[in-house]
């Protein structure tokens, strides 16, 4: 059994070997933009709406309120991003339900990657929303003894996503191996529902925790004297 698709070389592009992490990507990444295509055709302002488009509206509304909630104000701009990473980690999970598919986020490389993601967004989306200068202060804060434990953290963040989404995921292909093994005529239905839930909810969990990383960064700094944030 092969712990990483890592380990598993599908094909050789000019001398290159392409592993199963990088090809399912790839397969991810089709299916992803093929359906986003098809199901956006007919979205257009001149067509009445229909059951299909009315459920799209609630689906995407249910999102970008929950984000709203959490950004405390409107955000449409975390709703690309994270919603991105939603879609991605969704697809990549659920489609274990296709024979032979080795989900690209059991790969330690494609975790990492996810992760380095939200840590260069957090600051790109600080500095648009407060100014170099005014995300910078953030690290100063409470005081200029924090610089280096801020720091610290920033990183640390994007280690925890990782390590997180990568041992759920690898738990997960484990579990279902030991338990093929014991019993492999009724396990493997119980173990893609399961698997399956819990593709969804790391998705979710994922989403969510990069969306309060950036929030945080792009909330504005509060004033220390009160009559200051008085309207």
């Amino acid at each position: 059994m092969t712990l990483s698709p890592d380990e598993i070389t599908m094909l050789t592009l000019w001398g290159f070997a392409v592993n199963a992490t990088i090809f399912y990507t790839w397969i991810v990444m089709a299916v992803l933009t093929v359906a986003s295509m098809i199901i956006t055709r007919n979205l257009r302002a001149d067509v009445p709406p229909n059951r299909w488009r009315t459920t799209l509206e609630v689906i995407v509304q249910t999102i970008q309120g929950q984000i709203e909630e959490i950004a405390g104000g409107p955000s449409r701009h975390l709703i690309y991003f994270a919603g991105t990473l939603f879609l991605f980690v969704a697809a990549s999970n659920l489609l274990l339900v296709v024979p032979g598919f080795e989900p690209p986020t059991s790969s330690l490389s494609t975790t990492t990657a996810l992760a380095l993601s939200v840590l260069v967004a957090v600051p790109l989306f600080g500095i648009t929303s407060r100014g170099l200068g005014g995300y910078l202060m953030t690290y100063l804060q409470p005081s200029f003894i924090m610089l280096p434990f801020n720091i610290i953290s920033e990183f640390s963040r994007g280690i925890s996503l990782a390590i997180r989404l990568y041992g759920n995921i690898m738990s997960g292909a484990v579990i279902a191996a030991i338990l093929l093994t014991v019993a492999p005529f009724f396990f493997p239905v119980v173990m893609d529902l399961l698997g399956l839930l819990t593709g969804m909810i790391q998705a979710y969990i994922f989403a969510i925790l990069a969306t309060v990383y950036i929030s945080s960064a792009t909330a504005p700094r509060k004033s220390s004297d009160p009559q200051e944030d008085t309207p």
